[in-house]
């Protein structure tokens, strides 16, 4: 896997940073319960990706994890950044679902096709005063290994995937930058990236057909 695709496989997933003031607000995680968090999400990551069944099956047991592991809604709101306030009820209920979708079926695509992936839990650190930053090692047959990082706040009651760094590069910057950029594009409109997703949608789903 080339550092390109590495890339592709996360970011088109997780854009995360710094909560916004309208996203729910995270509370401090103990680094040995974020780093506990991220080595059960692991294992069970690997097992649903090496599992032998079906990819389309994989594909729906890995996307069920990441729902319950990410925290999709501030992850979300980060990445619309200050459209988020520009945007009206109706076009932030839509992004939030669309984004939801987008999310889920890259990573669980990607991730449900690869199989022989191992998963070593590295060192935990905190990160700033609300999360911590737990490091892992993946490994897959004939691909050199490499360093992904997962941030990892508590957020109601449950620590919740908040970032994912991938050979130092924060993913959730690399989606905010690239979601702003087509509202810019389009005189701020956030219905011209609403619709951009709608498309993009509709192409994956042609894709598996």
């Amino acid at each position: 896997m080339t550092t390109i695709e590495r890339r592709v496989v996360l970011a088109a997933a997780l854009g995360l940073t710094v909560a916004l003031p309208t996203a729910p607000a995270f509370a401090a995680i103990d680094a040995a319960r974020a780093a506990t968090f991220i080595q059960g999400t692991g294992t069970d990551l690997v097992g649903a990706i090496n599992s032998s069944a079906p990819v389309q099956q994989r594909r729906e047991r890995v996307a069920g994890l990441l729902r319950r592991a990410v925290d999709i809604e501030s992850v979300g709101r980060f990445i619309l950044g200050r459209f988020w306030r520009t945007a009206t009820p109706a076009e932030q209920q839509e992004y939030t679902r669309l984004f939801e979708e987008t999310l889920i079926h890259n990573l669980a695509s990607r991730f449900g096709e690869y199989q022989g992936v191992k998963f070593t839990l590295g060192r935990s650190q905190a990160n700033t005063e609300d999360d911590v930053m737990v490091s892992t090692t993946i490994e897959r047959p004939n691909t050199a290994a490499f360093t992904l990082d997962w941030r990892v706040a508590e957020v109601g009651g449950q620590p919740r995937i908040i970032d994912m760094i991938a050979e130092g590069t924060s993913l959730r910057l690399t989606q905010r930058s690239e979601y702003a950029s087509v509202i810019q594009r389009n005189n701020g409109q956030v219905s011209a990236l609403l619709a951009a997703m709608r498309q993009q949608i509709t192409q994956m789903r042609a894709n598996e057909r």
